[in-house]
């Protein structure tokens, strides 16, 4: 490195490493992983990912554990998920275990990158499949590249484990009903920009969204999945519209192994009301408690507490960081350890 990096200090941002790996779809079929140390990728301007958007990604996470271990969590889902994504909008999946080889390899080139145990920075991989072939009209490309690229990344929480203000708004959709809401596209991102923007200006975290159909449900909460907790149940959205959550699935998971009740179902926007804690939850933050929503249209307020996080958001985090640093057994073969020697 040329630099020498202060892992406790890390910001959740990108910060060059030495290697990517790459992998081409052309005639018919995928070609060899190939290494470069290029942050550069050489594109056609008629590119179909530059003109419609046949651009897909991932991000999971590698964890250097207490027993100095490096854990990758759950690349399983993800290669999964990545195929969904590419499927819906006509690009050519990458088949999942290329997919996992390539998240071996990137993570063993870049080990150094690997923050230690105990600075709870971790290394961010981004896997990106994008279209190649030039197009002037709205067709699908033939060939395809997948790139992964790794950054080490800083806790997501700098200010510590606390509670954020929300707030909410029926001026924006995430997405549209029956469009890309449920697959991982970056126009999905693109189209979130000026309502997160509006949110960060007005002093909130993120912009909390309803259903773009009839504006009656939780949708996405940012970028990431809603829940709530009433009580010893853990609720969370169920539509097409959102996107399917590892982080979330596994956090379901591990409510119910703490006996709670678990509901994947429409979350009517007076329900609100009734949560003893809220959140949401992804890759970044695992979980990112929430202290307060503001209806920015009736100027409504719902407060659950803005001192520190809820006992079970607390509880769910703290379990899954565990799991992912080597920390408790895990019980449900999420992680798989890669041998970077």
């Amino acid at each position: 490195m040329e630099k020498e990096i202060c892992w406790e200090k890390l910001p959740f941002s990108y910060i060059k490493t030495d290697y990517n790996v790459r992998c081409t779809y052309s005639n018919g079929k995928w070609g060899p992983i190939e290494v470069s140390d290029s942050e550069y990728i050489p594109m056609h301007i008629a590119a179909s990912c530059l003109h419609y958007g046949q651009e897909a990604f991932e991000g999971l996470k590698a964890f250097r554990g207490k027993d100095g271990k490096v854990r990758v969590f759950r690349m399983d889902e993800n290669a999964k998920r990545f195929r969904r994504s590419a499927e819906g909008i006509l690009m050519e999946p990458l088949p999942e275990e290329l997919f996992k080889d390539m998240v071996r390899m990137v993570v063993k080139l870049n080990a150094k990158f690997i923050p230690p145990y105990g600075s709870g920075a971790s290394l961010y991989i981004r896997p990106l499949e994008i279209g190649m072939s030039p197009r002037v009209g709205v067709n699908p490309a033939d060939e395809y590249t997948v790139i992964m690229l790794v950054t080490p990344v800083g806790p997501y929480f700098k200010a510590g484990f606390k509670p954020t203000k929300v707030c909410l708004s029926r001026e924006y959709d995430r997405v549209a009903p029956k469009g890309t809401g449920s697959i991982k596209v970056g126009g999905n991102y693109a189209a979130s920009l000026v309502a997160g923007d509006k949110a960060h200006k007005l002093g909130y975290s993120v912009m909390l969204y309803l259903d773009p159909k009839e504006k009656k449900y939780l949708d996405e909460c940012g970028a990431a999945n809603f829940y709530g907790v009433k009580g010893n149940t853990y609720v969370t959205p169920k539509s097409d519209s959102i996107l399917p959550s590892i982080t979330n699935k596994s956090i379901r998971q591990l409510a119910h192994d703490l006996g709670m009740k678990v509901e994947e179902r429409h979350i009517p926007y007076e329900e609100l009301s009734e949560f003893d804690e809220v959140g949401n939850c992804g890759t970044a933050a695992v979980c990112s408690p929430v202290g307060q929503i503001d209806d920015l249209d009736n100027g409504r307020t719902f407060e659950y507490g803005m001192e520190e996080a809820g006992p079970v958001t607390t509880k769910l985090y703290n379990k899954l960081r565990a799991i992912q640093y080597g920390e408790e057994p895990d019980e449900h073969g999420w992680c798989e350890i890669i041998d970077v020697q």
